[in-house]
């Protein structure tokens, strides 16, 4: 699967991406960044950003990076682990995940995910390890 079948709109709109109205902004192989609004789809009963929330979308971008970093037509990545510290609260607006590679490996890749507000304070840290695996 190329990039573009993977990210067309019709594709993503019945995903959790879609659901989350996650957009991404950049595209390259040394760094994915993503936005997602905050509001009563992602906020947990408090009516704050469910760490939840902010774990996909850490995760999503680290998926697109390491799929940036594979050649789709003899690999697909996969998550392997992910962490994730929850710096700050926040209610409302919009949150920025920027992914940037720790480790591009043959079988692993391990990215750091640093999310964002809209002044640049940190919301959460990430960070994502992505198994590498072989189409058969």
């Amino acid at each position: 699967m190329q990039l573009e079948q993977l990210m067309s709109k019709e594709r993503l709109a019945e995903t959790l991406i879609g659901t989350l109205d996650i957009e991404f902004q950049e595209l390259t192989k040394e760094r994915v960044v993503c936005t997602m609004p905050v509001g009563p789809k992602t906020h947990q009963p408090l009516g704050l950003l469910h760490g939840g929330a902010s774990v996909a979308l850490a995760e999503t971008a680290a998926s697109i990076a390491a799929f940036l970093n594979i050649n789709p037509a003899t690999h697909y990545t996969v998550g392997l682990e992910i962490n994730a510290n929850h710096i700050r609260g926040k209610r409302e607006g919009v949150v920025t995940a920027t992914a940037t590679p720790l480790h591009i490996g043959r079988s692993t890749m391990v990215w750091n995910i640093e999310i964002v507000d809209e002044q640049q304070r940190q919301i959460c840290i990430s960070r994502c390890t992505m198994a590498v695996v072989e189409q058969k």
